[in-house]
């Protein structure tokens, strides 16, 4: 019998894993997200990704055929999101 352990999260053992938030792209890690990476980040569905990209809300950009969200895009929109909640108070 045999057993696989899986692998740690990634985030295991980063002095800096508390304290970035949900949402947040890894300032060390990569510029740009694919729709499947920017929907578990946000934690939003795909039509709802696609839907803020057609309102302008979440921007992106396409190399080639595959479309993508530069990190960037994800911090401002958590920001707009964030402004907006601030701006209901």
């Amino acid at each position: 019998m045999s057993f696989t352990v899986p692998a740690p999260h990634p985030d295991v053992g980063r002095p800096d894993a508390r304290r970035r938030r949900p949402g947040q792209p890894d300032p060390a890690g990569q510029a740009l997200y694919r729709i499947p990476e920017a929907m578990r980040l946000l934690g939003l569905s795909r039509s709802v990704i696609y839907k803020l990209i057609r309102t302008g809300r979440l921007r992106s950009v396409k190399e080639g055929t595959t479309r993508l969200i530069p990190a960037e895009a994800i911090a401002e929109y958590v920001a707009l999101l964030q402004a907006e909640a601030e701006s209901d108070r």
